[in-house]
This record gives C-alpha cells, sequence and structure tokens, in this order.
C-alpha cells in the first residue's frame, strides 16, 4: 500500500515523471473545459436549450474533482500541510459551489474559481523565471505591507471626512441621503472611477468635489511608488553563485546557469 501510495505521489503531485507530466496536463485540460462549460451555461439561450446537459457536465466533472481532491490527501505524506496549502484551499474551493448549489441557487456559477487551477501550468512548464519574478513580486508586497496599511488607513479617513462633509454640505439633495452614501460618493470619487450616480449642486458641493478629484490622482500614485520601491530591493537581493559567480534570486536554491547548490555556499 505505501508503494503504491508513493508511486501515485510521484505522478498527482510531481512532474519530473512521463504519467506525474501527463496526468497534470490532462488535468489543466479538463479544469479548461469545465471553465467553458459554466462561461457557456451563463448563456441564457444555452442554457435554456442545453441546461439538462450543463447539468451532468458540472456534476460529472465534480465528482472528478472531488475523487482528486482526496485522492490528493490520501498520499500527501503531511496531509494537513496540502489541505491548508494555496493549493489545497484552491481545489477545495473548486469543487465546493457545486455542493452549495443544492441549498443555494446559482452558487455553482462560482466554480469558475478552476481558473486559478491553471496556476499550475507554471510548475508544469517548468517556467522556473516566471516563479522566482512571481517570488520576488510577493517579497517586495510583504516588505510595504505596513506602508501601504498606514496609507489605507490614510485614505480611509479622508473619505470618512469628505463624505461627512459632504453629506453636511448637500443635505439630502441629489442622493446624499446619509453619511454612508456619502462615503461612498467620496471613495467613487477619489478613485476617478465617478459613476456619475451622485452629483452635487451646490457651488461648495462642487469646491468638495474638485478637491477630491485632485487628490485622487496624488493617492494613486504613492501606493504604485512603494510597492516599485518593494520590488527594486527585494530584485537587488541575490546570491552569488561560488562557481560560476552567476547572480541568483535571494530564494533560489541552485545557480540557474550551471546548478552548483546555493545552500552548500551559505553554511561555508
Amino acid at each position: 500500500m505505501n508503494k503504491i501510495r508513493k508511486e501515485l505521489h510521484t505522478i498527482v503531485f510531481g512532474t519530473e515523471t512521463r504519467l506525474g507530466r501527463l496526468f497534470d496536463l490532462v488535468l489543466l485540460w479538463v479544469i479548461l473545459f469545465s471553465i467553458l462549460v459554466v462561461m457557456l451555461e451563463s448563456v441564457p439561450q444555452l442554457n435554456q436549450e442545453y441546461k439538462e446537459i450543463f447539468f451532468w457536465i458540472e456534476w460529472i466533472l465534480t465528482v472528478v474533482f472531488t475523487l482528486e481532491y482526496i485522492l490528493r490527501i490520501w498520499i500527501s505524506e503531511r496531509k494537513t500541510k496540502y489541505i491548508f496549502s494555496f493549493w489545497g484551499i484552491i481545489d477545495l474551493l473548486s469543487i465546493l459551489p457545486t455542493y452549495l448549489s443544492i441549498l443555494l441557487t446559482g452558487y455553482h456559477y462560482l466554480i469558475i474559481v478552476r481558473i486559478f487551477r491553471l496556476l499550475r501550468v507554471f510548475r508544469i512548464l517548468k517556467l522556473v523565471r516566471f516563479n522566482n519574478e512571481a517570488q520576488s513580486l510577493i517579497n517586495a508586497l510583504k516588505s510595504s505591507m505596513y506602508k501601504i496599511g498606514v496609507f489605507l488607513v490614510a485614505v480611509l479617513a479622508i473619505v470618512t471626512f469628505m463624505g461627512a462633509l459632504m453629506y453636511v454640505v448637500e443635505s439630502n439633495d441629489e442622493g446624499f441621503t446619509s453619511i454612508p452614501q456619502s462615503i461612498y460618493w467620496a471613495i467613487v470619487t477619489v478613485t476617478t472611477v465617478g459613476y456619475g450616480d451622485m452629483v452635487p449642486e451646490s457651488v461648495l458641493g462642487k469646491i468638495i468635489s474638485s478637491f477630491a478629484m485632485i487628490i485622487g490622482y496624488a493617492i494613486i500614485a504613492v501606493p504604485t511608488g512603494i510597492v516599485t520601491v518593494g520590488i527594486s530591493k527585494a530584485s537587488n537581493v541575490t546570491k552569488t553563485c561560488p562557481n560560476c559567480e552567476h547572480s541568483n534570486p535571494e530564494e533560489a536554491k541552485f545557480c540557474n546557469e550551471c546548478g552548483q547548490s546555493l545552500l552548500e555556499s551559505q553554511q561555508v
């Protein structure tokens, strides 16, 4: 039994073997097919004509993905680690909507979350460069998290103040019926979305609105600058290979140029 689980683990979680690569590629095509079915089902004319066919296809695919999820748990050496990992959560979310649709109508459309399972293509095709770049972006976001948090609190304070001020100025005119409703207007205006469903009529209200539009452009630029600095710092952190002196990303375990282990150089 252990031998079977070990072989299945190599096929399901690995991409080094021919069967493992074939398993993942077939899985990706099945995921693409399931996403296409959901999209077509949302078209009223097609849904009316092929409703029963869509229903059975959806349930068959859900059963297949459910069996695959159970299989991954069974063959995992550390089951809890897989269940609460990014891929484990995505695999679970990709099958839950269909079961929820038994109780709540329309929730089966949420299985579109299966599209995130296509991210496995980077692992299957061994696109290491994309993985490294993604890791650099994650590191940059982590290093900028506190700055962005402070910035968001400041923005929240600004839109709350401007919303309350606009509520006082415009009273009940043009949709400014409450402070929360006015805060909604402030968020839409500051982010330069501008739906136009709430428009100030008074001169003072227009002045406040103009000010909100102007500071909106400055607000958009701030998080971009924070993340850019974080990416710049993250990309400058590298490991030098002791064999060929090639610069590698900080998280690299082996040299991208010659394959030399970088862990040994760290221990030394």
